[in-house]
């Protein structure tokens, strides 16, 4: 039997393609490249770090603030800076950071009102 075996990518649309593009190069260092998207190399994040694929039921309040039926986790290496450089650029921070077993959580709303999930892996034991 074929399998999924990970998430190869988040794709959405939004108001304003290479703006939004822009600010997250600008506030979470990502490298947009020429097509407008970022290919993520993992071969170096943390041990701990793992890719989840969730469904929801529809009468979730976890993706609130935003009005957008999906938010997307962006693995992070260090949260609590990630979060200041957003807050910076004018995003809308949501919540207070949780920290668990797996990791350190933090939210925001970007731009075009996404709800974004920043999630820090423990560091190895």
């Amino acid at each position: 039997m074929a399998r999924a075996i990970g998430i190869g990518g988040v794709f959405f649309k939004c108001g304003n393609r290479k703006g939004l593009g822009a600010w997250y190069a600008e506030h979470l260092g990502l490298e947009i490249d020429d097509f407008g998207s970022v290919g993520f190399d993992v071969s170096h994040l943390p041990d701990a770090a793992f890719c989840v694929w969730g469904p929801f039921e529809e009468s979730t309040t976890y993706f609130d603030p935003s009005e957008k039926p999906f938010m997307v986790n962006l693995i992070v290496d260090d949260l609590d800076g990630a979060l200041a450089q957003v807050k910076q650029g004018g995003a809308q921070i949501v919540g207070e950071i949780e920290e668990y077993d797996f990791g350190r959580f933090g939210w925001f709303v970007d731009p075009e009102g996404t709800k974004i999930e920043l999630w820090q892996p423990p560091e190895p034991a």
